[in-house]
């Protein structure tokens, strides 16, 4: 694991070490989970991205009227 060093208002840290403690974990915790879900992020595209070029032989017939579209 790696150490990084970060900038923040004094007010601000002390804000979110309130919350983390009211969470019943640390702020490096807290920021831990929150980075994971931050990079997460990233490859949200790339998986529709691919699930777009595992779909590319799907043909629509369409354009579909609102009467075939709401057809059950």
């Amino acid at each position: 694991m790696r150490n990084i060093t970060l900038s923040a208002e004094e007010t601000l840290i002390e804000q979110a070490r309130l919350v983390a403690r009211a969470q019943h974990k640390t702020l490096n915790a807290a920021f831990r989970e929150w980075l994971e879900q931050y990079a997460a992020q990233a490859g949200g595209g790339a998986a529709v991205d691919a699930l777009m070029r595992r779909m590319r032989h799907v043909r629509s017939s369409g354009p579909y009227t609102r009467e075939e579209m709401n057809e059950r």
